[in-house]
């Protein structure tokens, strides 16, 4: 359950802050996949009236994080092994298409961008900030994305990259996958730095498929421990 801690001043509205709070107790797995969000309990926790909190859920749906059926109420979205194999594919489909335009287009100016996001990704992961670790995640992945110039494109992948990294926390976070993941990251810049749309697709569909494989390895394993 998030806290009732006060917004921070980056957020506009009082809608804004209760969308951005919800939202990191989901992806961190503190509003648990199957929770029901009663907005009453959820007004209380964060300090606030239920009109804001309504429109946050509102706003989460539309992201896919949450399931609104009229007259019964909210939940958060299961996590299901069918969920996540259909959530890579659209990542393969989108972030593929992305980065095969972005390459050709890296700038010196893209370049930096993303090298400090996956500096700042490092650094938090190392001191276990996963909300900053989380963040810089993002920011390294569509620092790249955006190369490519197309917001339509940038606005269709959000949803689905937010489904995601929900699933990324369900998969291994040991060292070892973690210096692998970090192996791939470098090598997509690597890829678009030399303005290879080719090798950078390879990469990043390298970076995906293995994505995957954790989450399934490590949901299978859930699944076979619950059976």
């Amino acid at each position: 359950m998030p806290t009732g801690r006060p917004a921070p001043p980056t957020h506009r509205t009082l809608a804004d802050a209760a969308t951005a709070q919800l939202h990191e107790a989901i992806l961190a797995g503190d509003l648990a996949a199957g929770s029901a969000l009663r907005l009453t309990d959820l007004a209380e926790s964060l300090g606030m009236s239920m009109m804001p909190v309504r429109e946050a859920i509102r706003r989460l749906e539309s992201l896919g994080l949450v399931e609104v059926v009229p007259h019964k109420g909210a939940w958060v979205r299961e996590l299901t092994l069918d969920d996540a194999h259909d959530t890579h594919e659209m990542r393969l489909l989108l972030e593929i298409t992305a980065i095969e335009r972005a390459a050709p287009r890296f700038t010196d100016r893209d370049t930096e961008k993303a090298k400090a996001a996956l500096d700042r990704h490092v650094s938090a992961s190392q001191l276990g900030d996963q909300t900053a670790a989380r963040q810089a995640h993002t920011d390294y992945h569509f620092a790249i994305y955006a190369a490519a110039g197309s917001r339509w494109l940038l606005r269709a992948l959000e949803p689905v990259w937010q489904n995601s990294e929900r699933y990324r926390f369900a998969g291994t976070r040991s060292p070892e996958a973690a210096a692998e993941r970090h192996r791939e990251h470098q090598a997509i810049l690597a890829a678009c730095m030399a303005r290879d749309a080719g090798a950078a697709a390879d990469a990043l569909r390298v970076h995906i498929h293995n994505s995957r494989s954790r989450v399934i390895q490590k949901m299978t394993r859930l699944d076979d421990k619950d059976a």
